[in-house]
């Protein structure tokens, strides 16, 4: 129906009735999404982050009051760096020796929980490279005296190999840790035979499996199992406590829709492809720039109520402590923000 104008310049009739309503609509809006507090989450892309995927994706950071940014970061240390600085306002990644010596100065605080290596549920695997197979590298157990690459020292990886030295009684300090920054260096160097071995996130070796670039010796979660990720924020954040309590919300919500779509149907460590679980593998699969069928074989494990295993965090301090990477002066009480931290 065309609108009418008359002399006056004012619209008439359904037509400027509907204008109207679209204008009043359209600045209702604009005011809902001036009402959201913007937040920049810093993550990397593996399934270990699977909720925040899904919160972003499916609006529960919205409907809870939140305009999320993410962030993307290659290794999971420097996100804790850029947590302390500022540059992002939260971080979702692993424990490392660094990010327990930030927190200690007081500069970031854990809040909540994420991954964790379990059985049953592959996220981080042992792999070795096809030549030291050849040569006898057949088990985890066997990576004693080989040279193994990890993203950095201090990192989740090298603790996963310390868990792994203790279980098999061989010193840590006869293998060959090889920092090399990122998990692109990683596998490449596992490709190039440059290394003996490495531990990778299943999605960032999937490729060199297909390919025949290298072997699996096993999974972490089925070895060590511990606490793997977490929550974290600065004390800047924490002081906007509203905006903490969304943010954590939001992820309880993902937490639990992740965990009884996904989780609750992983058998021999694989997701089924259904119409039931397809959206939210779609949705991992997105952010992680994985095809759907790598997805489902990578399936991290998250407590539903996005709980933290505080016991397993002050082994990690203590561990890392012993080894000479995390300040003696660290406790897990000094870096947890209690407020928050729904312990199991």
């Amino acid at each position: 129906m065309k609108m009418k104008k008359p002399k006056n310049g004012r619209l008439s009739g359904i037509g400027g009735a509907a204008l109207v309503g679209l204008l009043a609509l359209g600045t209702a809006t604009l005011a809902q999404a001036d009402d959201l507090l913007k937040a920049r989450v810093g993550v990397l892309r593996l399934s270990s982050s699977a909720p925040v995927f899904i919160a972003q994706d499916k609006g529960y950071f919205r409907d809870a009051g939140l305009d999320v940014e993410l962030k993307f970061f290659e290794a999971a240390q420097p996100i804790a760096v850029a947590t302390t600085s500022g540059d992002i306002d939260f971080g979702v990644t692993a424990f490392t020796a660094g990010l327990y010596n930030l927190a200690g100065k007081g500069t970031l605080k854990v809040i909540g929980g994420m991954s964790r290596e379990k059985a049953g549920y592959p996220l981080i695997g042992y792999f070795a490279s096809n030549n030291a197979y050849a040569a006898g590298l057949k088990t985890p157990k066997d990576l004693a005296g080989k040279r193994i690459a990890v993203t950095q020292v201090g990192s989740s990886f090298h603790y996963s190999i310390g868990l792994l030295a203790d279980k098999y009684g061989f010193k840590l300090a006869d293998v060959k840790v090889l920092p090399l920054q990122s998990l692109s260096n990683v596998a490449a160097a596992l490709k190039g035979e440059t290394v003996d071995a490495a531990l990778l996130p299943a999605s960032a070796a999937r490729k060199l499996m297909d390919d025949g670039g290298t072997k699996l010796l096993g999974w972490v979660g089925d070895e060590t199992p511990w606490q793997l990720g977490a929550v974290f924020a600065s004390p800047k954040t924490l002081a906007k406590k509203p905006e903490v309590e969304k943010l954590l919300a939001a992820l309880e919500r993902a937490d639990r829709e992740y965990h009884d779509v996904i989780l609750a149907a992983v058998a021999a460590g694989r997701a089924p492809i259904n119409d039931k679980t397809r959206p939210l593998l779609e949705i991992i699969a997105k952010y992680t720039n994985l095809p759907l069928e790598q997805v489902v074989g990578n399936c991290a494990y998250i407590d539903p109520d996005g709980k933290l295993d505080v016991k397993n965090v002050a082994n990690q301090i203590e561990w890392l402590q012993a080894q000479g990477f995390v300040d003696k002066g660290v406790t897990v009480d000094a870096i947890l923000a209690k407020d928050f931290v729904q312990p199991d």
